[in-house]
């Protein structure tokens, strides 16, 4: 089996949960102006960039691993969002602004009554069956067509962006029954919980930890398995692990399955921890972020997309405050210079200089 992590990268995964899964603790347990008090705020913006780096790890295995690179990664993650959103919808119940049993967005557009597609949304374990299956369905019907066409390269990168380009639009028509372009908000409670409690946003949270973690251990499984060794040959040169009679047809719509309903998990795990889903989420701009997230954490690593998305983000909540207008053009600045001069990047780098410091 080959080796993936080192012990001192374990120690460091391990110590990084201890702290992350110690933040909404310090949260609950202590006062707002106590030393050790964490703020709802940044438990929430943490929250949120593990549902971040938990989208750029599913990335990471078809791209990183597989060399499929998807520019539509983004309508995985907003798919499952919203099957989470429609069970925290009906859980609204007559809560909302006009007091009716259908949420305000079909109250104001005059619906009478639920489509079909929304039976059953009130059943918790149904809505989590669907984050799964919806973007795991799609995933292997779309892969399966463009795989067995043997598209790949650009024009699956392109095909893919048109495709979470066409679910957007979709999702902006207000007769689809998903609320517009204002998508799903107000959300009251999960599971009888009332979802801003402080106690319940810790639980969110540390679930979010948990998947994450139990994610990147799935994810090192397989690259370290005989499977993801055919993986890392469909990358590195698909046409001669035919010659000696493999199918990649399987192994990569295996992959890209898996790696759609992993990003399906993150939109699921984001929504009540945000407290909103709009169309805006299948944008082609945010499924490109997540390729850039991998780019510069280091793609093929597992660990570095988890890294790059936790420093885009954090650079992005302090680049919005300070400088909302000029985000894009250092966004864009800093792949260029990753590309350019940290091609394996930040974690290809930080190797890199361990290897020249244990040589000098």
């Amino acid at each position: 089996m080959i080796k993936l992590f080192s012990r001192p990268a374990w120690t460091g995964i391990v110590a990084c949960a201890v702290i992350l899964a110690l933040l909404p603790i310090l949260n609950l347990l202590f006062v707002p102006g106590h030393a050790l008090h964490i703020s709802s705020y940044s438990v929430a913006l943490i929250g949120k960039f593990m549902c971040y780096a938990l989208a750029a790890l599913a990335l990471d295995l078809v791209w990183g691993y597989t060399g499929i690179l998807s520019l539509g990664h983004g309508v995985f993650f907003a798919l499952g969002g919203y099957a989470h959103g429609m069970y925290l919808m009906r859980a609204i119940g007559r809560d909302g602004v006009y007091q009716s049993h259908l949420p305000d967005f079909m109250v104001f557009l005059d619906w009478k009554a639920y489509p079909w597609y929304w039976s059953l949304t009130d059943n918790f374990w149904y809505c989590m069956a669907l984050v799964v299956l919806v973007p795991g369905v799609l995933a292997f019907v779309f892969g399966y067509f463009a795989f067995r066409s043997r598209i790949k390269g650009v024009y699956f990168s392109i095909i893919t962006q048109a495709m979470t380009y066409a679910f957007m639009l979709l999702f902006f028509r207000n007769d689809t029954g998903f609320g517009g372009n204002n998508g799903f908000t107000d959300f009251k409670r999960i599971i009888g919980f009332t979802i801003t409690a402080p106690s319940t946003k810790a639980v969110l949270y540390l679930i979010t930890l948990a998947f994450l973690l139990g994610a990147l251990v799935l994810c090192r499984w397989i690259v370290t398995s005989k499977l993801g060794r055919v993986l890392q040959a469909v990358r590195d040169s698909e046409s001669r692990l035919m010659f000696i009679g493999y199918n990649p047809l399987w192994f990569k719509l295996f992959v890209w399955t898996l790696s759609a309903v992993l990003c399906g998990i993150a939109g699921a795990l984001y929504v009540p921890q945000v407290g909103i889903i709009n169309p805006s989420e299948m944008s082609p701009g945010n499924s490109i972020e997540m390729v850039i997230w991998a780019a510069i954490g280091g793609r093929g690593t597992l660990l570095g997309p988890i890294i790059g998305a936790f420093s885009v983000n954090g650079l992005k909540s302090w680049f919005t405050a300070a400088f909302p207008e000029l985000w894009l053009f250092a966004l864009g600045l800093i792949f260029i210079l990753v590309t350019l001069f940290m091609p394996q990047g930040i974690l290809g780098l930080a190797k890199k200089l361990k290897k020249n410091q244990e040589a000098a």
